[in-house]
């Protein structure tokens, strides 16, 4: 009787082990195997071209994993580095990057201050235009694509370069909108929302039309609680959140999320192969925001980094314990942070369908 006993228990722990490690035995669909990462957006997921092509990146950027800055906004590691970890994807190369870069598994098209929409308003002491928006990265991945097809025709050296037949099996991850959605609090309007969900959605159908078929779409996150967000907060007619958030940025973000979401879901129905999961990014980084202390994290509305005068020159300078804090720079989120993200959104619990990135690859969850 001992014995079946203990056979019981067993077989409920590996059971249990098995739910929780990944969901495939828990609901029944198969893992995805992702060979390769296509990634497009701004500074959250920028791996070094902003460093790269516009302006060298300083310490103390990177100091806590790389030890040294590597065109990352942080100190460490983004959620884009903790996703390809999740899928055992070695970390991506900026497609800006032209040294020392590896393409095998996947590249990285976002740029640090990238957009959706092309920026060509010129806003005194405004945020900084960057050339490089969603249109011009999905040319990026066009150009890109249509290089490895023809160097493996040519029977070239493709060492370095992904399998030409495997983009319609990769993952498109796409995480952008956060600098459009805050450049409308500067004097545009977010009337001009409808037009940066029709430039996100051509990008998708563009991908889509080049062979993508998985996407992993984040929503934007809650602008209105950024440390940095109190330099231009309007004490006059803003109002704050219990937890000092200023509601009219989060607001906006709200409502160019649901938007999105909205034409994701049409998205589905015209894009017949495709796969589009959207993440509530939103609500996850407000989950950690809210409740910081509980996750063993600071004031969530100060940041790590701060400056010092030293021999004359206003340097960077990192706060003791950047594990500590949720904001690195004020606007950009710290490798710590980063990783409880990660570990809240990669097993399907902010996402639509509820699915974890590993089964990202299937349309829809099981009934």
């Amino acid at each position: 009787m001992e014995s079946e006993k203990t056979i019981v228990v067993l077989v409920i722990l590996i059971s249990s082990v098995l739910v929780v490690a990944g969901g495939a035995a828990g609901n029944g669909l198969s893992g995805c195997s992702f060979p390769a990462i296509y990634n497009f957006g701004d500074s959250n997921s920028d791996t070094g071209a902003f460093s790269a092509a516009i302006y060298p990146q300083q310490p103390p950027y990177g100091e806590t994993f790389f030890r040294k800055p590597t065109g990352r906004a942080s100190d460490g590691r983004l959620l884009i580095d903790f996703i390809a970890k999740e899928l055992r994807l070695p970390y991506l190369n900026a497609y800006l990057d032209s040294l020392g870069t590896n393409f095998q598994y996947g590249a990285n098209f976002a740029v640090g201050a990238g957009t959706i929409r092309r920026q060509n308003d010129t806003q005194p002491n405004g945020p900084y235009i960057c050339p490089f928006y969603l249109g011009v990265q999905t040319t990026h991945f066009a150009n890109f694509k249509a290089r490895v097809i023809d160097l493996y025709k040519q029977g070239k050296d493709v060492n370095r370069i992904p399998i030409s037949g495997d983009f319609s099996k990769a993952l498109y991850t796409i995480d952008i909108g956060q600098n459009d959605v805050a450049r409308s609090m500067f004097g545009l309007s977010t009337d001009e929302i409808p037009d940066m969900i029709n430039q996100f959605s051509t990008a998708i159908k563009e991908l889509y039309n080049k062979g993508a078929r998985i996407f992993w779409v984040h929503n934007s996150g809650p602008n209105g609680c950024l440390p940095s967000n109190k330099l231009f907060a309007n004490r006059t007619m803003d109002s704050f959140d219990k937890i000092g958030c200023n509601n009219r940025w989060n607001e906006a973000v709200s409502a160019f999320n649901a938007q999105l979401k909205e034409r994701l879901t049409k998205l589905r129905a015209d894009l017949p192969q495709a796969a589009i999961t959207y993440v509530d990014i939103y609500a996850a980084k407000y989950k950690l925001i809210s409740n910081a202390n509980k996750f063993g994290f600071t004031n969530p509305l100060k940041q790590c980094l701060h400056k010092e005068k030293r021999n004359r020159t206003v340097v960077d300078v990192s706060c003791p314990n950047p594990s500590k804090f949720i904001s690195w720079d004020g606007v950009h989120y710290t490798e710590a942070a980063n990783q409880w993200l990660a570990k809240a959104i990669l097993n399907g619990s902010f996402s639509d369908p509820p699915l974890p990135i590993t089964q990202a690859c299937h349309r829809q969850a099981p009934m």
